[in-house]
This record gives structure tokens, sequence and C-alpha cells, in this order.
């Protein structure tokens, strides 16, 4: 086939890309080290290269040979001669570990420069055209947060918005937004926005020892949106992780009888919303979409009834019974909250708050909380992607892929919220990762423009493809096939030529 010619630029994907060092092995997928692959597009032509993230923990382990920094699910043991008192003693020091910069989620975008990213309080930033890595960012050296999501959102100002925990500070857990200005020139010299990094608000924690585990937020005009779950992180285990034995991951759990609160920050006020909303029990990963319509905030996400996916990811459970493990105990499902942000304050209780046409619901209970149903949109999509322009406004389309009761994707997916019409591209033995929408340059319409997706066989003798979609009828327009063994990844951007520093810069 053939790319359309406005398509110039990079795409950028990151994910865990080594699971064996030496003779040791990481338990958990999410684990390996971090492997960066690109596509550059440039007159027709595509360029693939992959690197692996040369973080202090890649260094380290590969100079050791074997894993001697600790990830999310592999507790690591440096020094095995080490008086074990003096191991003790220096945990306990520091409450909170000191956390791996193996950067595998996500890649973020800063004025102009690019860093990869995962969960915890370290980001690195790289070359996006050479996939070198440079310098390693510590966030809580500018606020003071414990672990960072790796999906912050961008504003019309150029600013970064992000959402990290603050743990036992001052005995106060808490969350915090803060915000990074774009770098700003200074003497022929730019100067990182990160000194200027600034807590917009803190949500206090519902639980001191317990904070609730996120890997999103939502964002609309006015307001900030962020779901405190009941999938929670246990501190106290946390900090004795090492000494027992056991890993991180181990440390969160899932309060199935509790709630799910919603908080509402005005970007504005900087003031929470006072309104009590909730919801039941869920785990969610992924915020789709947020807007504001008549008084009322709508927010889109995917929520499952348990924890089951990150349990699957476990390497034991992705080995040669892969078929008989990778069922996942609970679909991930679309849901629609629409919440009465103005509602009349007399309204009785049990009276159903929300004014527009949606099948979703927010009951006033006696207490003056607001008991909130969504409206079940579609099922089993994941890693959605919209059109960016449209993020913070009511919109139509989300790209996703399809992964049903798999936690492999089959097939890619563009799913009409409003309309509730569901495209799909699928191929034998393809396995997609999360597709990116790149709008075209001269773009009328929330769907015009490409959706680009790296494809792996499952077949390991059948080479792996960069895929070009037409993003309004979903039919394929071109494919760049790669002769190179590549990993499913996990998150990704795309980067238009013109906002790539020439190398001369």
């Amino acid at each position: 086939g053939h790319f359309p010619s406005w398509l110039q630029g990079i795409l950028i994907r990151n994910g865990p890309g080594m699971h064996t060092i030496g003779e040791t092995k990481y338990n958990h997928w999410f684990d390996g080290l971090a492997l960066l692959h690109s596509f550059t597009f440039k007159n027709g032509e595509v360029y693939y290269r992959s690197k692996y993230l040369r973080s202090d923990t890649y260094n380290s382990n590969v100079e050791a040979n074997r894993i001697v920094v600790s990830e999310f699910g592999t507790m690591a043991y440096p020094d095995p001669c080490k008086n074990i008192f003096a191991k003790t003693f220096s945990y306990l020091s520091h409450t909170i570990p000191e956390f791996t910069d193996n950067c595998l989620i996500n890649i973020m975008k800063t004025g102009d420069d690019f860093y990869a990213t995962s969960e915890t309080n370290f980001i690195r930033k790289i070359n996006p055209q050479t996939l070198e890595t440079l310098e390693k960012v510590d966030y809580s050296k500018y606020v003071a947060v414990n672990v960072a999501t790796s999906h912050p959102h961008y504003d019309s100002a150029g600013n970064v918005l992000n959402m990290g925990t603050s743990i036992v500070d001052k005995g106060k857990t808490k969350y915090i937004l803060f915000k990074i200005p774009p770098p700003v020139p200074e003497k022929e010299k730019k100067k990182s926005g990160f000194k200027h990094t600034e807590v917009v608000c803190s949500i206090p924690s519902r639980s001191l020892v317990h904070p609730s585990y996120y890997h999103s937020f939502g964002i609309t005009e006015n307001y900030i949106v962020f779901i405190e779950q009941p999938f929670k992180l246990d501190i106290v285990k946390m900090a004795t992780a090492y000494i027992r034995g056991v890993n991180w991951a181990s440390c969160l759990a899932y309060c199935k009888e509790d709630k799910t609160w919603f908080h509402f920050v005005d970007k504005r006020t900087k003031k929470e919303v006072s309104t009590k909303f909730y919801t039941d029990a869920m785990v969610l990963f992924h915020h789709m979409n947020a807007y504001e319509e008549d008084g009322h905030i709508i927010f889109d996400i995917i929520a499952y009834t348990d924890n089951s996916l990150y349990d699957i990811f476990y390497l034991k459970n992705l080995n040669e019974n892969f078929d008989e493990n990778k069922h996942l105990t609970s679909v991930p499902t679309s849901k629609r909250f629409v919440v009465p942000l103005q509602y009349d304050k007399d309204a009785e209780v049990g009276s159903n708050l929300v004014t527009l046409p949606s099948t979703a619901t927010a009951v006033k209970e006696k207490d003056g909380s607001i008991y909130c149903q969504p409206e079940i949109l579609c099922e089993g999509i994941e890693l959605p992607r919209i059109n960016y322009d449209y993020n913070g406004k009511k919109y139509k389309y989300v790209f996703a892929t399809e992964v049903k009761w798999s936690p492999v994707p089959t097939k890619i997916a563009k799913f009409n919220v409003q309309t509730k019409e569901m495209l799909h591209w699928e191929e034998d033995r393809c396995w997609p990762s999360e597709p990116v929408f790149v709008p075209s340059p001269d773009a009328r319409e929330e769907d015009d423009g490409v959706v680009l997706t790296c494809v792996v066989k499952s077949d390991p003798k059948e080479a792996p493809f960069l895929l070009v979609l037409d993003a309004k009828t979903f039919n394929e327009l071109g494919r760049a096939t790669v002769d190179v063994e590549m990993h499913l990844d996990l998150h990704g951007m795309f980067i238009p030529a013109k906002d790539l520093k020439t190398e001369a810069e």
C-alpha cells in the first residue's frame, strides 16, 4: 500500500523488552527492561530502529549480569554478603524504598523534550531521533511525590499536568496534581520547566496508610477528574517487603466491599468540589475522555470488577499453558458516568439528579452524598486513544485494542461513544498494539486522519509490521514489514516532523 504524503514524523513506542539477565529472570512482564522502538516516516518511506533504555537500572543489572534492582513484581537482593541487620536498618531509615528508573510505560513531551516514563518518581530524557538515553529527572526534587502516573495531560499553553502520590509526608498521605510549564529560553540556553513545577492542588487520601493505586486521570475544560479506587497500596507492608522477601506488587490489595470515590478539582479555584460522589468498587487503569455539559461532568473509563489483569502478566502465567491461563476473570467494560455538579439542593433523597439523556444515574443519599451508576458503552476494549484535540471536550470516537477475555489484543477497534457503532481491523495470528491517531493537516472532522499500530505475529516465523489505517473508514492504507524480533509494547506517541529539533539544534 502507500502512506499519505503528509504523514511525516516519528511513532515512538515503549514497553518491556528484556526479561532475563544472566541466570536471573523477572517474575512479571511489566518488570522487563525498557525497550524503545520507533518508526520514522520520511517522504513515503519508513525507517525502523530500537534501543534499550540505558537507565541506571539497566546499566547496574547488565554490569552485574543479574537483576540487582527491584521492580514492582520482582524483589532483588543486590548484595547477598551484606549483613541482614545493616540491610534492615537501611530500609527502615527510609520507609519508601529507592525506586527503579526503568521507565518502560510511556513517552511524555515537555516543550521540545521527550521523556520515557513509568510510575516511579524517575523519568529519563531521550532523543526521539536516535533513541539515545539522556539525563535522569527525579520528580521528587521538584514536588513531594513518591510515585506519578505515566498518563499526563497537556493543556493548550504547553503545560504538562500530572498526578502523583505523596506518601507519609508529615503523616499525611495525599494525591498531588502538579503542573510542569514548558522550558523557557534563557540567554541562548533553554532552562528546563521542572524547576518551575507547581502544585496545583492536593487531595487527602481517605486512608493514611492505604492510598489508592491509579494509572491515569481525567481532565475537562474546568476540572480535573480523579478516581480514588479501592485498589490500594499498603504502605506498611511495602516498607517491610524487602525484609519479608516479597515483591511490592503483593502489597496491593483490592477491597471489593469498599466504595470508589470521585474527586473533581476546579482548575481555576484549585479547590475540590465539596459534594461527595461515589460508585461501587471497581478497578480501572485507563480514562478515555471527560467533558462538561449543562452543569454535568461526563467521564468515560474502562473498568474491571477485580484486579486479575495484573496477575495474568506474571510470567509463570504467560508460559506454555498460556491458552488455559489467559482468561481474564473480569472483562474490561467501558463505562460512562454522568455527574451533576449543579443540581437542586432541595432535591428529594432517592431522586436521580441527572438531567441529561443518559441511562447513567446520580442518586441523592440521606447524608447528602451522591451515588452514581454508569451507562455501559461497550465491553472488551482496552488501551484507548482519542483525537487529542478533543481531549476534555465532547467527542465521538475512541480507538482501542479489542481484548475480550484475553489480555493480548487480537483486533483494533474504532468505537463511536454516541451511536455505539464499532469498526474493526483484524487478521489471523496478529497481535496489534495500542492504536495511535494522527490527525491530517487539513482535518475538518474528528476522525480525519490515520491510525497507526505495531502488529506482532503470534507465529515467530512471521515478520511484524507497522499498520496504517484510514481513521474514517478503518480500511488499510498500507503496512511496513520489519524483519526483526519485535516485542508487544505498552504505550507511545506520534511526534510530527515539525516538533522534532533538527540535528543541528
